[in-house]
């Protein structure tokens, strides 16, 4: 369960946090780590700090977007020392590690972790399903990056050693983010097709509406409904638009 749930760090700043963050995961039975975008990769700093994780340094995945980082993941959760500002649904790291435990064998799942100055922005939080919040001093709660990532960890492999092998739940199918990416684009399409979108007073709506659907998770069933009402929505706009025939 632990092999599908990977570790995503975007826009790195210091290599020796990719090494100390290897390490971190190699403790507690993790091995997916993608960066996306790092400032200098790889360094020999990173390959000190990553002591005997250098294996998984050698596996790293590196890609120049998120979009390519989660394309692939049925959950992704992001990570902020900002609590309740992204009007996701909150968790911690307990509840956290049970959701993903839960979900692990149906798919791969994805942890993000932002800058080491200013964590995830906005647009990256709006590609998240939930948001995970590390409790920690009020007057100082932004932990380092590594420090971070090996909370998280830990409690993955705590939840995963308390449940003993046990078979988690099952559960149906979710959509990955390629999927829901394309169901998007289509609602979009759509909205605009029925001026429901206006050009020149667009507002937030696209931006409310993912992150509803974001919070909800469609299954893979579900989000196949809604993609046959936008194509029926479509073809009913399509005849309405035809002119009638009128020859003999």
């Amino acid at each position: 369960m632990l092999s599908n749930i990977r570790i995503v760090l975007v826009e790195t700043f210091h290599p020796g946090n990719i090494g100390a963050v290897a390490r971190a995961m190699k403790n507690m039975g993790l091995s997916q780590l993608t960066l996306v975008n790092p400032r200098v990769f790889p360094d020999p700093e990173a390959t000190s700090r990553a002591a005997g994780a250098k294996d998984l340094l050698e596996q790293v995945r590196v890609v120049s977007s998120l979009e390519e980082a989660i394309h692939d993941c049925q959950l992704v959760i992001g990570t902020s020392a900002r609590e309740r500002t992204f009007d996701l649904p909150l968790m911690d790291l307990e509840s956290a590690a049970e959701l993903m435990l839960d979900e692990a064998p149906g798919g791969t799942l994805a942890i993000l972790f932002g800058r080491e100055t200013m964590g995830l922005n906005n647009a990256e939080m709006l590609a998240c399903n939930r948001h995970l919040y590390i409790e920690a001093n009020p007057e100082y709660p932004v932990l380092n990056i590594a420090q971070a990532v090996q909370l998280v960890c830990y409690e993955l492999w705590r939840t995963h050693r308390k449940r003993d092998g046990a078979t988690p739940p099952a559960t149906a199918p979710y959509a990955r983010q390629d999927e829901m990416q394309l169901f998007y684009a289509h609602l979009e399409r759509v909205l605009r097709q029925t001026h429901f979108i206006i050009p020149q007073h667009e507002g937030r709506v696209l931006d409310k509406l993912q992150r509803f659907f974001n919070r909800a998770r469609p299954e893979k069933s579900e989000l196949g409904i809604l993609r046959g009402i936008l194509a029926s929505v479509e073809e009913s706009l399509q005849t309405e638009s035809t002119p009638p025939d009128t020859s003999p």
